[in-house]
């Protein structure tokens, strides 16, 4: 294990797929399995209620239950949940729910009902920093259109209201930048396909997705990186990458569950607005996963 007490986030947490039933209703046993199975097999924690969680479609209750589920499962101090809201209100009341709930710190991405600008970003954080958990700044400008640029972060970091970031600008340059201007800042892996680039950047932990699948293969893969054992860790990354690329794309809650199916886990469908892979999609995943398990990766 590599998360510390007082640094939580770091090592690898993975962004859990939720198992949903037949009908889309979320399975909490599976569920609850699935974070044990996961710690089991060398990751160091679970970020439920991420994107990859599907957290956008979950109701209240269901939302509250998935972060309850996990720390009964795994204990608070391995469960990171995302507290991502449209507005700081409802996100610190999330924050507030983690905290209550046993976790050591929590998961925000910036405010993503509109393009904030600096400002709306600081008064974000500084109101959910009021919860009392230590906050992981999630960067996706990608997908909220409002970008934790190195600088942004510093002032974020020095006002105390963030401890580390999910960095998935995949702009691995920015490492280099934010280690001079918020030394203290931890750095972690936010998009599977930039792993090895990052960890060589000083990278201190991995939001993952596809140890979802591939728990062990992905843990030696992070640890060889970090560890700066380049032979090992450049075999294990070239092997994977094929399955890495899809965490950052569109599809890559479905791709990720499918090759959970694949391998044997259960992986399941997802709730609307999102649809199955087209079958040349599904293909290529498929090829990729079968590919992995016959490299004894799964």
């Amino acid at each position: 294990m590599t998360t510390t007490p007082n640094r939580p986030w770091r090592g690898v947490l993975v962004a859990t797929a939720l198992p949903l039933t037949d009908e889309l209703a979320v399975d909490h046993d599976k569920f609850a399995e699935h974070c044990a199975w996961l710690v089991d097999n060398g990751c160091d924690g679970v970020v439920p209620n991420g994107s990859l969680g599907e957290y956008q479609v979950l109701t209240p209750e269901e939302r509250a239950k998935v972060v309850e589920t996990a720390v009964a499962a795994i204990g608070g101090a391995r469960v990171m949940p995302g507290v991502a809201a449209y507005g700081c209100a409802e996100s610190r009341r999330w924050a507030e729910q983690a905290r209550d709930a046993g976790c050591a710190c929590v998961m925000l991405l910036p405010p993503n009902a509109y393009r904030a600008d600096e400002r709306s970003v600081l008064a974000h954080y500084a109101e959910v920093a009021k919860a009392g958990v230590p906050i992981v700044a999630y960067n996706n400008p990608i997908d909220t259109k409002v970008d934790l640029v190195p600088e942004l972060l510093a002032k974020l970091h020095g006002e105390g209201y963030i401890h580390a970031v999910k960095e998935f600008s995949g702009d691995v340059r920015r490492a280099y930048q934010l280690a001079e201007l918020a030394p203290e800042l931890d750095l972690l892996i936010g998009a599977d396909d930039v792993l090895l680039e990052l960890a060589l950047a000083g990278a201190k932990g991995w939001v993952a997705g596809y140890p979802n699948a591939l728990p062990a293969a992905s843990v030696e893969l992070y640890h060889a990186a970090v560890d700066g054992d380049l032979a090992t860790a450049k075999k294990l990354y070239e092997q994977l990458h094929p399955l890495l690329r899809w965490d950052s794309k569109v599809e890559f809650v479905q791709a990720i569950k499918l090759s959970m199916d694949i391998v044997g886990r259960y992986g399941g469908p997802v709730r609307p607005p999102r649809v199955p892979l087209l079958p040349g999609q599904e293909a290529v995943v498929r090829a990729a996963t079968e590919k992995a398990v016959a490299a004894g990766l799964a």
